[in-house]
């Protein structure tokens, strides 16, 4: 029998592939950052985290959900620090969301509220992914953004000593 996180890996993969492939993502993997696609991609995944986090927090107490319950995993926090650096203070007039991450957004709530438990899903491949994959193209944005650590928040879990043993 093989553990949940190898199923879910597994049954996603095509999906996986599929988005690996994207325009934005393919020169995101090759170093082509620029600020303005950036900002926009921490925009949208503000809205996500947003949702996500709320969600979790509804359901918290729910048998299933509580076991991969990790606040230290949330990035909504780091996205708004990421935000205001790029924006400024008042980042949160200027964030819009794109109609590909308002149904995404609306997607976690349907979730949320028909099928808690497939939430699951939506946090392996939002914060496992960013978790593992996200040292990595950390380096691509400090490269190609030509910032430090500021600026890329999102990519820093300091709540969690062993991204790998996590």
């Amino acid at each position: 029998m093989t553990n949940l996180s190898s199923q879910i890996k597994e049954g996603t993969k095509k999906s996986h592939t599929m988005a690996e492939n994207t325009g934005f993502i393919t020169c995101f993997l090759k170093g082509v950052v620029e600020k303005k696609s950036y900002v926009k991609l921490m925009s949208d995944l503000y809205h996500v985290y947003s949702a996500m986090e709320d969600e979790f927090e509804r359901h918290k107490e729910r048998p299933i959900l509580n076991k991969i319950y990790y606040p230290e995993l949330f990035r909504k926090k780091s996205i708004e620090k990421d935000l205001e650096y790029y924006l400024g203070s008042d980042w949160e007039t200027k964030v819009t969301q794109t109609n590909s991450c308002k149904n995404y957004v609306e997607r976690i709530r349907e979730v949320s509220n028909k099928n808690k438990d497939l939430l699951i899903a939506h946090h392996y491949t939002r914060y496992i992914g960013d978790l593992s994959g996200g040292q990595i193209l950390k380096k691509i944005a400090q490269t190609a953004l030509k910032v430090g650590d500021e600026g890329l928040n999102f990519y820093t879990f300091n709540d969690i000593s062993d991204e790998k043993e996590f």
